[in-house]
């Protein structure tokens, strides 16, 4: 067998003390808050940040004034629609008038012409 070495509770207990052990010394041994490096670190973690926090606004004001336009555009297009209605509706009427005064024309025509035969038979 090529496990025969057998590990006894010592030796576990052993190995997790040392494997502990180890493990806080790597974390003594990290640079701490006052570390140069530390400190250049996070001032360029903080120059990233306002970075992001930047282009975040630039692009927040450029979907505002897209919206904007885009707003201003549609309401244009409302008030042309609008316009082109009430002109329509102001042609149809003037339509409708003047048949009317064609209608009427006409009618005042037979209604002459009936009275002028009239006069004629008597």
């Amino acid at each position: 067998m090529s496990f025969s070495k057998q590990n006894s509770f010592d030796d576990r207990r052993q190995t997790s003390a040392s494997a502990r052990e180890a493990m806080l010394t790597r974390f003594r041994a990290r640079p701490g808050n006052d570390d140069p490096t530390v400190q250049a670190r996070q001032a360029e973690r903080r120059a990233i940040i306002v970075a992001r926090e930047e282009r975040a606004k630039e692009r927040e004001t450029q979907r505002r004034l897209e919206a904007e336009r885009l707003a201003a555009i549609a309401a244009a297009e409302r008030a042309a629609e609008a316009a082109r209605k009430a002109a329509e509706i102001e042609a149809a009427a003037e339509r409708a008038r003047l048949a009317q005064a064609k209608q009427k024309e006409e009618r005042d025509a037979r209604y002459a012409a009936r009275k002028a035969k009239i006069k004629l038979r008597r």
